[in-house]
């Protein structure tokens, strides 16, 4: 039994959009984290430069903002990628709204 070749070698599209937005996301990251130390906001650069671990706490920086700006950039092209289909119904129907007229209800308490 022979194999057919798969007509798309390589990782599914999914896969590569989720790559390529964990790139951007980074880059972006970098961008971020460079802008911050440049224009020492909060005085972090030279907090960093002036501590013996800083360069742990300017890849952590880098690191993390990375994954928060990676999770965003693939939420934000998920999103994008609905149908004008999928969304349904928009706005309703306008019928109006009937609200019931209070009742009052009497409730008759015994003494103790």
């Amino acid at each position: 039994m022979t194999m057919m070749p798969d007509p798309e070698p390589g990782l599914p599209k999914l896969v590569k959009l989720y790559i390529r937005q964990i790139g951007v996301g980074f880059a972006l990251s970098a961008v971020f984290v460079s802008l911050l130390l440049g224009f020492d906001v909060a005085h972090l650069r030279s907090l960093m430069l002036s501590t013996e671990g800083g360069y742990i706490a300017a890849f952590l920086l880098f690191f993390f903002n990375g994954l928060v700006f990676a999770g965003v950039q693939f939420a934000i092209s998920i999103m994008r990628m609905a149908d004008k289909d999928d969304q349904g119904p928009r706005g309703g129907h306008r019928q109006r709204v009937y609200l019931a007229e209070p009742v009052p209800v009497r409730i008759d308490a015994s003494r103790r």
